[in-house]
């Protein structure tokens, strides 16, 4: 007897997890649903957005520099490859001495 009141407390606990589930299934279901407006920004922003926004368009700019850099070298080593592949040996030769002297 007392494993079928453990048993029915059990069933009734998933029966209530389960219909609190389907609920916010049903909630975000309707909320995918509606129409995706943006809210409008606060005309004062926190700081810390502030800062963000900041941040990311310094990384914006960074990436923006890093592939007009590796455009300019692509260009370069494809109009000049003999001196770029002796100017890459020198640069291995030279890290290699200095390495070799630890």
């Amino acid at each position: 007897m007392a494993q079928d009141a453990i048993l029915s407390r059990e069933l009734k606990s998933l029966q209530e997890e389960l219909s609190t589930s389907q609920r916010e299934r049903a909630a975000v279901s309707a909320q995918a649903s509606a129409p995706l407006t943006a809210p409008a920004p606060p005309a004062d922003l926190p700081q810390e957005t502030q800062v963000e926004k900041e941040l990311h368009d310094q990384l914006r700019e960074l990436m923006d520099e890093a592939k007009n850099f590796f455009t300019e070298t692509e260009k370069n080593i494809s109009a000049h490859p003999a001196e770029s592949v002796v100017g890459a040996l020198l640069v291995g030769i030279l890290i290699g001495r200095l390495l070799g002297r630890r």
